[in-house]
């Protein structure tokens, strides 16, 4: 692999992470992601905005631009060094940070949870998924519930004892928490049963 090869490869990921189909969906749906909620591009959004078929398929949108590209010099072209760290981090910093939205973006959630189904397939996703969604059940504040998949996908990576998967971890981790800062700063709250 040459350097140019690499980093055009790594530009191409952070290029599908920029793809904001939240906003794309939603906007065809009439309204923008960005009007509502949080007001980030994401696919929570774009299901506020535009209802449940605009936010699957912006959710499915959004893990696929992180599983693609990193699927792909994963598992098909074999990079499964250290080199893999920039590209498997690209799409996350795409969605964050889109050219196509004056740079602005979403808090990669979804594309993240991608980019370990390019990494693993399977394997990382069943450590990030279950704690993700009890928590979400159960906590109304999105930043605990990705501080627990964080803690479990942590041990999923250390079990998985492969040092090139702690060198995409632990930035995407420092990233993600990061980006929810706001909604850690705020105390745990039980979502209301009715």
């Amino acid at each position: 692999m040459t350097f140019l090869f690499f980093t055009l490869f790594t530009l191409f990921s952070f290029l599908c992470g920029a793809l904001p189909f939240s906003v794309w969906l939603s906007r065809r749906a009439g309204r923008d992601a960005r009007e509502v909620g949080d007001h980030n591009p994401g696919a929570t959004n774009a299901l506020k905005a535009g209802g449940w078929a605009v936010g699957l398929l912006a959710f499915a949108l959004d893990i696929s631009k992180g599983a693609f590209p990193v699927g792909l010099a994963w598992f098909i072209l074999g990079w499964r060094s250290w080199e893999i760290a920039p590209i498997a981090l690209a799409p996350m910093f795409g969605h964050a940070f889109s050219p196509f939205l004056n740079f602005r973006g979403g808090k990669s959630l979804a594309v993240s949870l991608g980019i370990w189904i390019g990494l693993t397939l399977w394997r990382m996703p069943l450590f990030i998924l279950p704690p993700l969604v009890l928590t979400f059940l159960f906590i109304d504040n999105s930043g605990w519930a990705v501080s627990a998949a964080l803690l479990s996908l942590g041990v999923g990576v250390w079990l998985a004892g492969d040092p090139v998967l702690w060198a995409v971890y632990l930035p995407m981790a420092a990233f993600l928490l990061w980006k929810h800062r706001v909604e850690l700063r705020q105390p745990i709250q039980f979502r209301a049963r009715r």
